[in-house]
């Protein structure tokens, strides 16, 4: 659907999302009514960040009648299908999209689309510093855009985009579950619980990351994590060619990324290529080590050159809130890792430290377990403060504490500015005091931006 003159759409949510579909939809001349369950003055800023469009709104509740004569109703990311008006659209008849399907339909370059349980914004963020070296040197005229999930939505660009540039997207479990095209590159980084407050079983969860391979022809490639029993389980719905990654090289000679001896390579076509040195790559970590070998198989589907991949790689310095450092006060080292929203996530950065650990964990529960993530800190980390709505459940996957074993002391927080100060308190010179929470900020914060942000500001405001 081009021709959007004319046509009736309701969009469901004014998150950022939504209101960078509203204001494309609405200047290509369609009639949309933006509907948020949130109350007119909760919604001021955004409705005068819109004043200019002819829309409008439904706030307060999701009343069924402005479904009547609808075209398509498009959803914000954070908008669950089995919301009431949602379903009653379906059992209408009427179509179900989003900003990131839209996208993928009028697009007129080709499209990198990146998912995965961890890993999917830095790894989407470094193949698109490796697609800017590349276009420098070879196609210096067209852009490469970056966004999607990463925060920012790449419909508010689709008017300035040309057929040779290029668009580097991250893409939601929660976009993909409605979704029917798929980029031309597709990769699924890994695949770990995640999201089953809204999924609510680990298949349905799959299911929806898979939707990125699910409408791809013969002439696309997905790229693959071989290492991720979940991953592997995908490899029947590739439809075209397939590239893997993992750590150790293939038992055959597929097209795939791995490491040897400090280096990792490229295996293509029968040949083999040293890409870079391990002790070159600027991201912390084991789980980042996944995240260039995908990046280097993402690229290397996309056609980008071996050169631009080492400059890529070599001069990324990593992305905001993940595994940021923030400053040295005392001796002990503070980093900012808010966008670790799932236990999985809070374990790798856990990993990327010997040193001891002071960790903050906490915010909004997303019924997850959080077994493993209570042996990881009973193996890593001597100080655990506790913060947020899940203080409690993530204290409870401790059992009976002992002082002979880690953590060696555990404290509760309400709040995360009262969980930095007691980090503060017990640190030690050689520490590393971080911020992993292993929850969503939405208990506490706006999202995990917002809460990294107060984060650092707290952290360089102790003496």
């Amino acid at each position: 659907m081009s021709d959007w003159q004319g046509k009736k759409v309701v969009m469901i949510g004014a998150a950022r999302q939504g209101i960078a579909l509203t204001r494309y939809l609405a200047e290509k001349g369609a009639s949309v009514i933006l509907n948020d369950r949130r109350s007119d003055e909760e919604l001021s800023a955004i409705r005068q960040e819109l004043s200019d469009l002819n829309i409008q709104w439904a706030t307060g509740a999701h009343p069924f009648e402005i479904l009547d004569g609808v075209d398509l109703v498009c959803l914000s990311g954070g908008v669950p299908l089995d919301l009431p008006m949602v379903q009653e659209a379906s059992r209408l008849n009427i179509t179900l999209s989003n900003d990131s399907q839209i996208f993928l339909e009028e697009a007129p370059c080709q499209i990198i689309g990146v998912t995965g349980s961890a890993g999917k914004t830095t790894t989407t963020a470094l193949v698109g510093e490796i697609a800017r070296q590349h276009y420098l040197l070879r196609k210096p005229n067209n852009r490469v855009w970056v966004g999607g999930n990463i925060g920012n939505p790449l419909i508010q660009n689709l008017n300035k985009m040309h057929p040779d540039d290029l668009a580097v997207m991250e893409l939601s479990s929660f976009q993909l579950e409605i979704m029917t095209r798929s980029p031309h590159v597709s990769a699924i980084l890994n695949l770990t619980p995640n999201h089953l407050d809204r999924h609510k079983t680990m298949p349905k969860y799959i299911s929806a990351k898979a939707q990125i391979l699910t409408h791809q022809s013969a002439e696309d490639i997905a790229v693959l994590n071989r290492d991720d029993p979940n991953v592997r389980d995908l490899y029947p719905e590739v439809r075209g060619r397939r590239i893997t990654f993992g750590i150790n090289p293939p038992h055959d000679r597929q097209d795939a990324t791995y490491y040897k001896r400090g280096k990792l390579y490229l295996q293509a076509s029968g040949q083999v290529a040293k890409i870079i040195k391990s002790d070159l790559i600027n991201l912390r970590g084991a789980h980042n080590l996944y995240n260039v070998l995908a990046a280097i198989a993402i690229s290397a589907a996309a056609s980008l050159s071996i050169q631009a991949i080492y400059d890529g790689i070599t001069s990324f310095e990593g992305i905001p809130h993940r595994l940021e450092f923030v400053r040295t006060l005392n001796g002990a080292d503070w980093y900012n890792d808010s966008i670790a929203t799932a236990p999985e996530r809070a374990i790798a950065a856990l990993n990327a430290f010997d040193q001891p650990i002071v960790l903050l964990a906490g915010g909004r529960d997303k019924d997850l377990p959080w077994d493993k993530f209570a042996q990881s800190v009973r193996q890593k980390v001597d100080h655990l403060v506790l913060f947020g709505e899940s203080a409690d459940l993530i204290r409870e996957a401790f059992g009976t504490l002992t002082p002979e074993q880690r953590p060696f002391t555990l404290d509760q927080c309400q709040t995360l500015r009262e969980a930095v100060i007691r980090a503060n308190e017990i640190s030690q010179p050689g520490d590393i005091v971080l911020l992993s929470p292993g929850g969503t900020s939405f208990d506490e914060f706006t999202d995990f931006e917002e809460r990294g942000r107060l984060f650092i500001q707290w952290v360089k405001e102790l003496t």
